[in-house]
């Protein structure tokens, strides 16, 4: 009979224990309402299915199922070959242990409102992205430097038609508008869409490679959008602008 008492647990075993335990954890959390979420439960099936052919003798099916699973980390790394990349960029920013973001000061959150509003009633397409944890830095750099205090009138501004910094993006990091006219990386998943023009595709882009958040101005609709994790929601009105930005920062 198996005897309890012979089992000796030490610190090391109870630490070792508990960081693999919080790591699953802050993963679960990370993947949690992603893409990433229905290939996992695809993978988990897949090997779910490799056991009960084995079990009843599904011996054909079970040696394609393990061929397949053999190669499991190469599958999972070219699967989630963005999904990883953008989760190093993160825990390198720290966001995995800090696990939440950060929400706009009222006054900033206030002006940015305030000028969305006024580009959609007037049909002037924008793209705002607001950064998080991981650094914006390369994208900064492709554009004008600006550091100003966010304002109403600086972003309706910018985004005039026809000044010099209307074309590309404005990024903001908290109370500052750091850059305008900055190009970023399309989303190849949204190529396939014919209803989302170039500035929806690259506030989804910068979404799906980053934890940034992007908001949307459609000059042809005079309709605001909201991007995060590669997902766009829409925002018929302030209020519900306002709600989708503090969601969407604070997550």
């Amino acid at each position: 009979m198996f005897d309890l008492s012979q089992i000796q647990i030490g610190w090391r075993d109870i630490l070792d224990v508990a960081l693999v335990t919080f790591l699953l954890y802050r993963l679960i959390l990370f993947v949690k309402g992603t893409r990433a979420v229905s290939v996992v439960y695809g993978l988990v099936l897949v090997i779910l299915i490799y056991f009960v052919s084995e079990e009843f003798g599904l011996y054909t099916l079970n040696w394609l199922l393990a061929n397949f699973l053999g190669s499991l980390f190469l599958l999972v790394v070219i699967i989630f070959q963005q999904d990883i990349r953008k989760g190093l960029s993160e825990v390198g920013a720290g966001k995995l242990f800090r696990g939440r973001g950060h929400q706009l000061g009222q006054e900033t959150l206030n002006e940015l409102v305030l000028a969305l509003n006024s580009l959609a009633a007037s049909r002037i397409g924008a793209l705002v992205v607001l950064q998080k944890s991981v650094p914006l830095g390369d994208v900064v750099e492709k554009g004008v430097r600006l550091d100003s205090k966010v304002s109403k009138d600086l972003l309706v501004t910018i985004f005039y038609p026809n000044t010099p910094l209307h074309d590309g993006a404005v990024i903001m990091q908290g109370p500052e508008i750091v850059a305008a006219a900055c190009i970023l990386p399309l989303s190849a998943a949204s190529g396939h869409r014919s209803d989302l023009g170039t500035r929806h595709r690259a506030a989804v882009g910068i979404t799906e490679e980053t934890d940034a958040v992007a908001v949307v101005v459609s000059e042809e609709r005079g309709r605001i959008s909201v991007a995060h994790q590669g997902e766009l929601t829409i925002c018929p009105d302030e209020a519900r602008l306002r709600e989708v930005l503090m969601e969407k920062l604070a997550a």
